[in-house]
């Protein structure tokens, strides 16, 4: 990955500054452009390492899914209700991990008109040794603490339940 180029300001703050003098409290939109700017970064950071194994974050996810699903094989609706994604990413990815060897696509036995993604002992292989390479690099959250973690991950849980993107608790 080229690294960027560090900006002798922060970028976000500038803006703050200036929204605060164009409509008011920049709070808000402050946490917003970060988060959207951390997430680019992870995700940038994240692909970087997956490359390696032939994969994006997007199918890393989605190996990750069929390797703790009892069987080894979901049907492709419950993979984008459980990675919260449009049908289309969803066979777009398996589509690819397939391409890949990664993944399997069967009918489904229950549903005669649904097919099932399913990972092949290659996929277990491969979602292994990508996990412990985004293990390895603390998911390049390595400058936070054990505390700032828990923080930022309950405050977003906090956030994502109010915005309705999961309802019970984390046990279902």
């Amino acid at each position: 990955m080229t690294e960027p180029t560090a900006l002798p300001f922060d970028p976000i703050e500038r803006a703050a500054l200036l929204w605060t003098k164009s409509w008011g409290d920049a709070r808000r939109m402050r946490l917003a452009t970060s988060v959207m700017r951390a997430q680019q970064i992870l995700i940038a950071r994240y692909d970087e390492v997956l490359r390696e194994y032939g994969l994006t974050f997007a199918r890393f996810e989605a190996l990750v899914l069929l390797k703790f699903s009892s069987t080894g094989a979901l049907p492709m609706k419950i993979i984008g209700d459980r990675l919260q994604v449009h049908a289309t990413s969803v066979t777009n990815t398996v589509d690819r991990l397939a391409a890949a060897g990664l993944v399997d696509r069967r009918k489904n036995p229950r549903d005669g008109r649904g097919v099932l993604a399913v990972i092949t002992d290659r996929g277990r292989e491969v979602v292994e040794n990508a996990a412990a390479a985004l293990t390895a690099i603390d998911f390049a959250l390595l400058d936070l603490t054990d505390d700032q973690v828990d923080q930022v991950s309950a405050v977003l849980t906090d956030l994502r339940a109010a915005n309705g993107d999961f309802r019970g608790s984390d046990s279902e």
